[in-house]
């Protein structure tokens, strides 16, 4: 039987710095993946072995989160089909909306690396789809 390695923190922060991400560690078991073009940024925590991102779309007031604008974000054709909406309490009564996405590593070989890369992109290819989604509902 072979035994699993967990994954490191400092395996998964040099494989993205490697593919041109700019990464910090701003707490112990999290960083902060930062696509250098656009400025966006995903946060991660490893616990264990799954690898857990998220990416706020947008804060706003809690009354702005209306049923229309939970229709759209759970909505099956909203074209957000890798990642998922979640709501957090923000700073001044605000609220985040916020993409989120995960993967269960092994032993951070290359399948590994392939589903830490996949979750990165897709969350920033789904956050222009989530902001376009819900930009005229939140204005």
């Amino acid at each position: 039987m072979t035994e699993l390695v967990a994954p490191h923190l400092d395996q998964i922060s040099a494989l993205l710095a490697e593919k041109g991400y700019a990464v910090t560690e701003p707490a112990p078991n999290t960083l902060t993946v930062r696509e250098v073009a656009s400025g966006i940024a995903v946060q991660t925590v490893l616990e264990g072995n799954i690898l857990f991102l998220s990416l706020t779309c947008v804060t706003v007031p809690p009354s702005a989160i209306t049923a229309e604008v939970m229709r759209k974000m759970l909505a099956a054709d909203n074209g957000i089909s890798t990642s998922y909406f979640q709501l957090y309490s923000a700073a001044d009564g605000k609220v985040a909306v916020t993409l989120n996405n995960f993967c269960k590593l092994q032993d951070m070989g290359p399948e590994d690396e392939d589903d830490v890369l996949s979750c990165v992109h897709f969350l920033l290819v789904d956050v222009f789809e989530a902001r376009r989604l819900l930009g005229g509902a939140l204005a």
